[in-house]
């Protein structure tokens, strides 16, 4: 058992009788995972600094000092040779410490008019919103490949399924753009949840705002904030952008789940429509013949994870009451994570997709079973002057018929057709092609490979716009 007698002093003990013990300063310590805010932390502390100078609050040697100690801080981070302690319990602390040992007195001076509250939600948000224009460049590399994929097979027929049941036939680029359409709402509610996250806590300090005379607007400018926190108390408590952005992957999730079950149904010898690069499929330990799908396997199991921290966060938050409590500090770990998770995700889906191998011909081989024009055949009546209720059962009778003879209904004669409906004619041949399904559905949002086509460069241009609106949103790391 640990000595939970053992002490251990803190920065803040000077209104405690005795040191805080071990085994708390252990459970409560957050370092070893808050200390990838630390890049982020510096940033922060040094626009605070730099705004304490220019209000007077602090001495342009103290900032001289402060931006010194930092600087060589965040050299020892990148190199790894910064030392983290758990004594120091969270990133913040740290940073001080080893910033006061380095520069004395100024150091110390360096958290005047904040907290731990607002710097911590002002580190997050930075954190986060980086993360999320790093994930945003992932959604529109999955989109060009799929843009891409789809373009080469606008006109490569396939069954469209509902209920899984063959439904009509529809182009594979249709089917791909589909998902494009998906991760297209997903970068929509990243860039909204973005605009949100991307207003600045500092100054709200442990909850009540400070009384010194701060400029907000100053520290939003340097940092990359559009606005400033109304309210003191909501800016430390809030984590409704955290909340907001694991609601937004936990979508995102689902959508690559559903990609990744169609990309394992279609690699199964059952369909046969795809094969995946060997690069991203494994074998067997006892079966030598397999080729498993694991990447995506892995990808769709991974959404459940991505929903667990969803609901981590909001057990985390549903009984709160104002302003920050400790549970707070159980946001960082689901957040990370969920960073993590959706961005090894989206990279190596991305990856994957232009290596996929499309056997069309089995498309096409699947496409003519379950009687995928029966629609087109019902249409056709409509067309020649039937109501469509008696089109559908007059189609449905035919289709019986084809069941029962084991032919398509394309396969049946036109005399044979007639006993259904006597307006059937020659021109009938037509409407019962997978060529000629397709190709009648050529308005905007249809199969048609001609609408295909059109999709795709509105698609294209789409991605065009938007990688240059991206490289000027408030706050995005240059570069990125």
């Amino acid at each position: 058992m640990p000595n939970t007698a053992r002490k251990s002093r803190k920065r803040w003990s000077g209104r405690f009788s005795e040191p805080v013990a071990e085994r708390v300063a252990a459970y409560t310590a957050s370092v070893n995972f808050d200390r990838r805010l630390a890049l982020v932390d510096i940033a922060a502390s040094l626009a605070h600094a730099r705004m304490l100078a220019a209000q007077a609050i602090i001495s342009r040697r103290d900032l001289a000092a402060i931006e010194r100690g930092m600087k060589r801080i965040r050299a020892d981070i990148e190199a790894g040779r910064f030392e983290w302690s758990v004594e120091r319990e969270d990133v913040h602390f740290n940073i001080e410490r080893r910033l006061t040992e380095l520069v004395g007195e100024a150091g110390k001076r360096l958290h005047t008019a904040r907290s731990r509250n607002d710097q911590v939600a002002t580190d997050v948000r930075i954190y986060l919103r980086t993360a999320i224009d790093g994930i945003l460049d992932l959604l529109r590399a999955l989109r060009t490949a799929l843009v891409e994929l789809a373009h080469t097979h606008a006109a490569t027929l396939m069954p469209g399924f509902t209920h899984l049941q063959v439904a009509q036939p529809v182009s594979f680029g249709h089917h791909l753009l589909a998902y494009f359409e998906m991760f297209t709402r997903d970068a929509g509610r990243l860039i909204d949840c973005r605009k949100r996250l991307n207003v600045l806590p500092l100054g709200a300090a442990a909850l009540a705002g400070t009384s010194f005379p701060i400029d907000r607007a100053r520290v939003a400018r340097e940092l990359g904030f559009e606005a400033v926190c109304e309210n003191s108390l909501d800016a430390v408590s809030d984590r409704d952008f955290a909340l907001e952005f694991c609601a937004a992957a936990a979508i995102i999730a689902m959508h690559v789940s559903r990609l990744a079950e169609e990309l394992v149904l279609w690699m199964s010898p059952r369909f046969g429509f795809i094969d995946l690069p060997d690069r991203f499929c494994t074998g067997s330990s006892i079966m030598p013949q397999k080729k498993n799908p694991d990447v995506p396997e892995l990808a769709r199991g991974k959404t459940g994870r991505v929903y667990g921290h969803l609901l981590a966060l909001l057990t985390v938050m549903k009984s709160q009451p104002l302003a920050y409590n400790k549970d707070n500090q159980e946001d960082k770990e689901p957040l990370f994570d969920t960073i993590d998770t959706l961005t090894e995700t989206l990279a190596i889906i991305a990856e994957m997709l232009p290596g996929i191998r499309v056997n069309a011909q089995a498309m096409r081989a699947a496409a003519l079973q379950g009687y995928a024009t029966a629609t087109d055949l019902a249409d056709y009546l409509v067309r020649k002057g039937v109501a469509f209720r008696d089109a559908h059962e007059a189609v449905g009778l035919a289709v019986r018929f084809a069941v029962d003879q084991g032919r398509d209904l394309s396969q049946l004669s036109l005399n044979e057709l007639r006993r259904f409906c006597a307006l059937i004619d020659a021109d009938v041949a037509g409407a019962l092609t997978l060529e000629g399904s397709v190709e009648a559905r050529r308005h905007v949002g249809g199969t048609a490979p001609v609408q295909v086509r059109r999709a795709l460069a509105q698609a294209r241009r789409k991605l065009a716009r938007e990688a240059k609106l991206s490289h000027a949103m408030p706050g995005r790391t240059p570069g990125r």
